[in-house]
């Protein structure tokens, strides 16, 4: 079997000799019946952005003057329950704080951590409030440039392949899976995970992805931690760590479910081609990529299909035609959007576009046709179930991974060897 090095592959990088593709274009040569082999092609990007619950921040931040008190005791951001501690702060007014992703605002369910990660990004102020040991109260708005650490963590990420929903019981089913919850008896399928571009499903053996792979996190340069928490060699998943200052707020988020707010991250991962099988692993499509399909009440398999059904001759971005919108003295789109990206202003529905994640839940909802696109179904058995919701955002994800390749091919991205393997 053939083979090189990463050294290897970084000196023809610096020679500016070296063939840098996206997965997406490798795939889209083999389904075009191209022959691609190692001598071909140096460094492939792969990326995925889906809701990922295992996501958290460590903040280190003042709220007020050096000997104000002792030590805090609970703390919010925004509303949002933290942990305090433990760094010892005594009497700096620095506090360190842990904020997960998935905890929801004591005053709004719909509002959680990856809402408040991506604001914290685009540069707004927040709200710190302490809770001293002797409770006293302290606050404080900042902005990122006021906080001297700020670092995302993943505890589990860009799994090689996640799930399909589905509901077969008689009873709707409110769940994390659905924005609007599960109708009965089949009615709708959700599903997650970016398929033939997803990082461990190019890699799914580790090979060059190990402790110490330099990624992008929501388009800040990090690192890879380990396997994360529930990996497996079946499904195995990713944990890291990026600098929040470095991110871009349009490959993050909060995403609304039936069950609160949930956090969206985004990952591309640079795979070296350091040998045939790590080739062939890249070139295999969406319907050779195992989809599972899970009973959401169970949370048991009960079908498998590919993710061919997902992916294959669908819309990777909803349309939004204006004037198909009927006016509707009640919008019923407006409070379905998980991303709070359609908004009612005089009289009008309008779409922000950088805030559209693409889960097409609008379609399902508007009456008038004024959202469009085809998400395809799954292959349940002899049934076919429609798809009614995207917890992952290829279109997205295909963004990053172009961004990543430009980086490495003008050299402000540098491939690090891994440390050792996971």
């Amino acid at each position: 079997m053939a083979s090189r090095s990463l050294s290897e592959i970084q000196g023809r990088i610096a020679c500016g000799n070296a063939v840098v593709l996206t997965a997406q274009e490798v795939c889209d040569m083999v389904m075009g019946g191209g022959e691609l082999t190692l001598k071909d092609v140096d460094v492939v990007t792969s990326a995925t952005r889906a809701i990922m619950s295992g996501t958290y921040a460590i903040l280190s931040l003042p709220v007020a003057e050096p000997h104000s008190f002792v030590r805090a005791n609970r703390a919010w951001i925004n509303g949002i329950p933290t942990i305090a501690g433990p760094c010892p702060n005594e009497r700096l007014g620095m506090v360190d704080l842990m904020l997960f992703g998935t905890t929801h605002s004591r005053d709004d369910s719909s509002y959680g951590g990856g809402h408040l990660f991506r604001e914290l990004v685009a540069g707004d102020e927040i709200l710190v409030e302490v809770e001293a040991n002797d409770g006293r109260l302290f606050s404080r708005s900042v902005e990122m440039d006021d906080i001297p650490y700020a670092h995302l963590f993943s505890t589990r990420n860009a799994f090689k392949n996640y799930v399909a929903f589905v509901n077969p019981q008689p009873t709707k089913v409110s769940t994390i899976f659905h924005a609007r919850g599960f109708d009965t008896s089949l009615g709708g399928a959700t599903v997650s995970g970016c398929g033939q571009i997803n990082p461990v499903k190019c890699d799914p053996y580790l090979e060059t992805i190990g402790l110490g792979t330099r990624i992008l996190m929501n388009g800040a340069e990090g690192f890879v931690v380990g396997t994360g928490t529930r990996s497996s060699s079946a499904r195995p998943n990713l944990m890291g760590i990026a600098d929040m200052r470095c991110m871009d707020p349009d490959y993050m988020g909060g995403f609304i479910t039936a069950a609160g707010a949930e956090c969206i991250s985004s990952w591309a991962v640079p795979i070296p081609v350091l040998n045939d099988s790590i080739l062939e692993c890249i070139k295999s499509l969406d319907r050779e990529t195992p989809l599972p399909i899970m009973d959401v009440n169970l949370r048991e398999i009960v079908e498998k299909t590919t993710y061919g059904d997902v992916w294959s001759s669908c819309d990777l971005e909803i349309t939004f035609d204006p004037e198909r919108c009927a006016g509707c003295k009640k919008c019923t789109v407006e409070p379905a959007c998980p991303m709070g990206a359609v908004t009612l202003q005089e009289g009008s529905i309008k779409r922000d576009k950088s805030r559209c994640f693409n889960c097409g839940l609008c379609i399902t909802q508007c009456s008038s046709g004024a959202f469009s696109g085809n998400l395809g179904s799954i292959n349940f058995g002899c049934q076919k179930v429609p798809i009614v919701l995207r917890q992952s955002d290829k279109a997205r994800a295909l963004k990053l991974a172009e961004s990543l390749k430009k980086r490495i091919l003008d050299g402000s991205f540098k491939m690090t060897q891994m440390v050792e393997k996971i």
